[in-house]
Formats: structure tokens, C-alpha cells, sequence
């Protein structure tokens, strides 16, 4: 099986208990490798500039076409307190470019811009099963180059499922947490994800599926999110069962916290995310709403 990823590879400077650490990040490494681990061959489509390793990229295999840039690699400043984190962007590299979509699946997780809203609709309508992470749509800078989220308009038509947190949630609809889930679900979403810290929800026609991970300490929260967004289209392809998905991808993020890791270092192995799936899967609460 094959996964079409839409996403920035990223060079980021992490600020974690007063250490600094330079990693390779961006949704697009961590999930074409999350996607690389359950042995689905991964299409990325990308920019990174010259100061970009690619070897990150080829020593899992993972394909790309017209990736290099001659505008150096994004990157972030990431500062993590918690659960908490706030980023600002050091560099911007160019949009990324369109080609026709021959996969089972697409995951869209733009990190800052990459994706304009005219590809957004090419990919949507060559896309079989369209997951997206909105986050690069609602991101914005400050004149000091601060990161924040702003009210924005997105044509969600054609998208089978989207992962949300609170925050980003409220830049696109509104209202409370089952509000805003219900209003994303009548722009035509099957499969409403909302993930609020340790409490992570599916919405799927009129039930509410949760499961709520350990409560550990955080540690290095980079990228956990792609790799969830990974995982779980991984598993809808493989299973074709959101609520399997639904754990996997919880698994998955939790293996990844356990890992105490800095960067692509905490993407789990497939073993670790099966054990953890099948714990959650037992746990599973569900309300009407």
C-alpha cells in the first residue's frame, strides 16, 4: 500500500529544560518514516533546500520527485515548557509543487504555508482517502516572526478526516468542544479527531470514541502528531476500522512519548505500537451525542 504526504521537511532548533538541540523535523519525516515502519511505501511530496540531509529522507526509502529547493530549508524555533510549546519561524522555503496523485491514501499536514489553497483542491479531487492536520493553514507570524493561529477559511469538502486540537479548532468553526466537532462533521467529514493534551476523541456519525493516554510526563512533543496522522491512516487502509485506528494511533503517540527522545528519534517501531493499541482498545469509552 502506498501514502501520499503533503508536507515541509523542517529543520528545527528545540528548547527543552534549558538545552538547545538541532533536529531534522516537519510532518513530512516524521510520518513517511511513521508510515515507513508499517511498511507502506511513502510518495513525499516536499521542498528542503541544500542545507537539508537528505539521507534522512533515502535511507528509509521514502520517494520524491523536484523536492530541492534553492531557498534554504523551513525551519522553527520550537519551545517546549510541558505540554506546552511555542514556535517561531526562522526560515520559510518555497511552496511545494503539484503532481498527480497515484496512492490508497493522503495525508495533508502543511507546517507553514506550503500547500496553497488551489493545490489543497487539486489534491482533495485526486484523492481516494484524504486525512488532513490543518495546522501550516492557520499558522501566521508576528513581526518578530512569532508563530500564532488566525481565523481562516477552508473548503473541508472532500476530506474524509481531519485531526484538530481546541485551539485550532476554534480558527475554523466554533463553540464548545462537541460543537465544534459537530460543525466540522457537516462540512462533510466522516472522521472528526480532536485531541485536547492527554484526551483524545473520534467523532464518527453520532458517537464520540475516547481514549485517554497515560498521564506521564511530557517530554519532547515534536512531531507526535504526524506520527498519530500517520499511524492512522495507515490503519484505516490496512483494517478499514476507525476504532483500530482510533487505538494505533494513540499507541503510537504514547510509544513515542515514552520514548523520551528528542526529534525523528521517537518514532516508534510497528511491535511497540501494537502492544500499546491493544491496551487502549480494551479502554475505549464512547457517548452519544
Amino acid at each position: 500500500m502506498k501514502l501520499a504526504l503533503f508536507s515541509h521537511c523542517a529543520i528545527d532548533t528545540i528548547i527543552l529544560n534549558g538545552s538547545t538541540f538541532e533536529q531534522i523535523g516537519g510532518a513530512a519525516c516524521y510520518g513517511g518514516i511513521t508510515a515507513r515502519n508499517f511498511n507502506f511505501n511513502v510518495d513525499l511530496y516536499t521542498k528542503f533546500g541544500k542545507d537539508f540531509p537528505v539521507q534522512y529522507l533515502t535511507r528509509d526509502n521514502i520517494h520524491f520527485e523536484n523536492a530541492l529547493s534553492d531557498k534554504p530549508t523551513t525551519r522553527f524555533e520550537i519551545n517546549i515548557t510541558s505540554s506546552d510549546r511555542t514556535l517561531k519561524l526562522l526560515n520559510e522555503c518555497e511552496p511545494i509543487e503539484y503532481f498527480t496523485i497515484n496512492s490508497d491514501c493522503t495525508l495533508i499536514t502543511p507546517i507553514f504555508h506550503e500547500i496553497s489553497y488551489e493545490l489543497f483542491e487539486k489534491i482533495k479531487k485526486d484523492s481516494t482517502f484524504t486525512l488532513i492536520d490543518p495546522q501550516g493553514f492557520l499558522r501566521q507570524v508576528d513581526s518578530e516572526k512569532n508563530v500564532f493561529l488566525k481565523n481562516t477559511e477552508l473548503d473541508l469538502s472532500k476530506v474524509n478526516a481531519i485531526k484538530v486540537n481546541p485551539e485550532e479548532s476554534q480558527r475554523i468553526v466554533s463553540g464548545t468542544n462537541d460543537e465544534m466537532m459537530l460543525a466540522l462533521q457537516k462540512k462533510g467529514i466522516e472522521y472528526i479527531i480532536f485531541t485536547n493534551k492527554t484526551e483524545v476523541s473520534l467523532l464518527v456519525k453520532d458517537k464520540i470514541y475516547s481514549i485517554t493516554l497515560p498521564n506521564k510526563e511530557i517530554y519532547d512533543s515534536t512531531g507526535i502528531g504526524d506520527i498519530f496522522c500517520s499511524t492512522f491512516c495507515c490503519t484505516m487502509l490496512k483494517e478499514k476500522d476507525f476504532l483500530w485506528a482510533l487505538c494505533f494511533a494513540g499507541g503510537s503517540a504514547q510509544a513515542a512519548l515514552d520514548s523520551k527522545q528528542i526529534g525523528l528519534q521517537k518514532i516508534p517501531k510497528k511491535n511497540v505500537v501494537e502492544t500499546n493499541a491493544s491496551y487502549f482498545y480494551n479502554l475505549v469509552k464512547y457517548r452519544s451525542i
